[in-house]
């Protein structure tokens, strides 16, 4: 089963699948996972390496732009709403053994701090293969008025563990020990640092980077394996274009990621009908050398649901790609305000 995902992941569309599969075990370039007899997986990485795909250690959400306070800490509470966010990533379908991503997580005003103050929290599991990456954090963020807009300023910390099933494997040597042949598991502290500037509901930019502290995870009662992340920088910006008729806006969004060896970047439009009963949105995704992607969603009295479809454009095919669901809910905290659900969400917008 292992060598036949090594051999799919070789056909050249997703670098994530390939160090999943392969393991992270193989990154010494990327991370220096492994340290125990890894010279024939450094040669089969080196090989795959040599496909010139493009990825980093975090899930890449095709619907990036819905969840901005994953990708930068400095988010939480922005908005003043109390806002529910979940997504869940089908990456690859049609492969066994595809990655499969979770990701719940919820700001709001700290309210008993005052209104400049945000806090958060969250969960992502990301599941590939033999290999499970958790993580559960908690986010503060400060936010300052200036020069017409707010100035953003956020930290979060938390706890990332990585797991490994060996017997997931088919391996040609039963007692490789290259590779575990029970579950093991590690854990590390996880520090993410975050600003952004918005001003207005007009545009926004910001800079975040994640696991500042390059976290290694010890896996294994014998401490044989280890997981390191490397730092990940994030940059992010987005303009709204409004039009005369003030039922229909367009919203254009960037993410640029990299870990100083690999980057990649997503570009998004999206046109949005704001009617009386609701907002819907279509619009499309380009990551340049990866993937396209076609997004539709809709919010309904505060309740938000997105669905899009990303396809791979190394050579995978148009039906292999990644389904993505995308629920949230966002609400005012008043409970007596007056229609408290007829509000935007500058972060959805």
């Amino acid at each position: 089963m292992f060598a036949r995902e090594v051999i799919a992941a070789s056909k050249g569309f997703n670098m994530f699948f390939i160090e999943k599969c392969l393991g992270q075990y193989n990154k010494k370039a990327r991370a220096g996972v492994i340290q125990y007899r890894m010279k024939r997986l450094l040669c089969i990485g080196m090989l795959l390496l040599s496909l010139s795909a493009r990825a980093q250690f975090d899930v890449a959400f095709t619907n990036s732009w819905a969840l901005q306070s994953f990708y930068n800490p400095a988010v939480a509470g922005e908005d003043g709403l109390l806002n529910v966010q979940g997504a869940y990533s089908m990456q690859m379908a049609g492969f066994e053994n595809a990655p499969a991503v979770m990701y719940v997580g919820a700001d709001l005003p700290a309210f008993f701090l005052g209104p400049a103050h945000g806090i958060g929290l969250g969960f992502m599991n990301d599941k590939a293969a033999a290999f499970t990456t958790k993580r559960i954090y908690a986010q503060y963020a400060y936010h300052h008025k200036l020069l017409g807009g707010r100035l953003s300023g956020g930290v979060r910390g938390g706890l990332m563990t990585e797991g490994f099933d060996g017997s997931k494997l088919d391996l040609v040597e039963t007692n490789d020990p290259a590779f575990a042949s029970s579950q093991v598991t590690g854990n590390a502290f996880d520090l993410d640092l975050g600003l952004r500037y918005t001003y207005k509901e007009l545009w926004y930019a910001g800079l975040s980077a994640m696991h500042c502290l390059g976290p290694t995870m010890t896996m294994g009662d014998d401490k044989l394996y280890k997981v390191q992340v490397d730092p990940t920088f994030y940059l992010s910006g987005g303009y709204t274009y409004r039009f005369r008729q003030p039922q229909f806006k367009l919203h254009a969004d960037a993410l640029v990621r990299t870990d100083l060896m690999a980057w990649r970047g997503d570009v998004t439009a999206r046109l949005e009908y704001d009617g009386e009963k609701g907002r819907m949105y279509g619009g499309v995704m380009c990551s340049p050398t990866n993937s396209v992607a076609v997004l539709l969603g809709f919010n309904f009295h505060g309740v938000n649901i997105g669905y899009s479809y990303e396809m791979y454009t190394g050579g995978i095919g148009a039906l292999h790609g990644t389904h993505e669901l995308v629920l949230g809910y966002e609400t005012d905290l008043n409970l007596f305000k007056k229609g408290k659900n007829l509000h935007k969400s500058v972060r959805l917008l």
